[in-house]
């Protein structure tokens, strides 16, 4: 065990699996640049060469085709798009093609394609580059949908994308790429579609995705200091999203809040809060509470940008609101975040 960041943990899995298999590729616009993809792909174009580890024409849709192409011969692409609203250019491959392409052959062809995308706030970078959309994607059967939180679990979901002989869209939130953690150097995998609790709690169920987690994490360490136990569970994969730590953390609780790294409407919480509603509805004691991003295109503006994105402190009075107690004072709380290491979008 040593600790590294979340970006080197997902440069770590892509090693190892390119050293493992030789069919095993990477490839997206920039990939060799000097930027390295936030340093997730630092030296593998050295190492493995340009056959293995290559730029590509700015062509979304072309180049998604060109993954599908490469995994029903026999490789396994790992296609990297630098921003996930980008990849809604290849929506045709995805939802018309690669999603389908198994199933409307019998499943006698596998797709082992791997598409990352990096979603979330930079600081200004508003409506075009901001967006994380991951709902749209588990909404399509045929596609598997990753959203690590912590290092170890980006190694260990990355490894186990790779090695899936289905197409798995993982999803990276440019904040977490200097969250670090312990993990193990050897390669190992973590299954598709298992959650994780990330806080033991008793009072109080928050599930929560990618960088949410981090904020439910200091809404819970605040509460602590008035009594109040928050539970965390990361799905990790929403799709498919196996539900049963959420029930079995909600059934324990009686409430719960979906703390979701996207827009609500019609969003993986809306799946959430309906699964807790059906499956533990004699046990609530209040409404499921969805968070979220604000009804509207991202702005641009700090201020209005702070407004538009949810944070730890209004878990904090949703959770304060759910168990009738008075706000807090958090003037002196120092809400810490990952954005004090962001130096640009690269």
């Amino acid at each position: 065990m040593r600790r590294i960041n979340f970006g080197e943990a997902i440069r770590e899995a892509l090693w190892q699996e390119m050293e493992r298999d030789p069919q095993v590729f990477v490839y997206g616009v920039t990939v060799p640049a000097h930027s390295k993809i936030f340093g997730t792909v630092a030296g593998l174009a050295e190492r493995f060469g340009p056959e293995r580890c290559f730029d590509t024409p700015i062509s979304e849709e072309a180049m998604t085709g060109f993954g599908l192409g490469a995994a029903i011969n026999g490789m396994r692409p790992v296609h990297i798009h630098i921003r996930i609203d980008f990849l809604l250019l290849a929506m045709n491959q995805l939802v018309n093609m690669i999603s389908t392409y198994s199933y409307s052959h019998g499943g006698n062809v596998k797709v082992p394609l791997v598409i990352r995308a990096v979603v979330g706030r930079g600081w200004g970078q508003g409506y075009q580059h901001s967006k994380s959309v991951h709902a749209l994607f588990a909404h399509i059967p045929g596609l598997k949908v990753v959203l690590p939180t912590t290092p170890k679990d980006a190694k260990g979901l990355l490894t186990a994308a790779i090695r899936d002989e289905n197409p798995v869209l993982f999803l990276e939130h440019r904040w977490l790429y200097w969250a670090e953690e312990e993990v193990p150097e050897e390669p190992f995998s973590i299954p598709l579609g298992e959650g994780n609790i990330l806080r033991q709690g008793n009072d109080l169920t928050v599930v929560a995705t990618s960088w949410m987690n981090v904020e439910a994490l200091k809404a819970a360490e605040v509460l602590e200091k008035r009594g109040v136990s928050l539970e965390i569970v990361d799905p990790r994969t929403i799709a498919p999203f196996d539900d049963r730590l959420v029930i079995q953390s909600v059934e324990k609780t009686g409430h719960c809040i979906v703390a979701d790294n996207d827009w609500l409407d019609c969003g993986f919480s809306a799946e959430v809060a309906a699964r807790v509603s059906e499956k533990c509805f004699g046990r609530l004691k209040s409404p499921v509470k969805r968070i979220g991003f604000a009804p509207t295109p991202c702005p641009t503006v700090r201020c209005l940008e702070n407004e538009f994105y949810p944070n730890a402190e209004e878990i904090i009075r949703t959770a304060e609101e759910k168990l009738g107690l008075p706000p807090i004072d958090l003037t002196k709380e120092d809400f810490y975040s990952h954005e004090r290491k962001f130096k640009g979008p690269f």
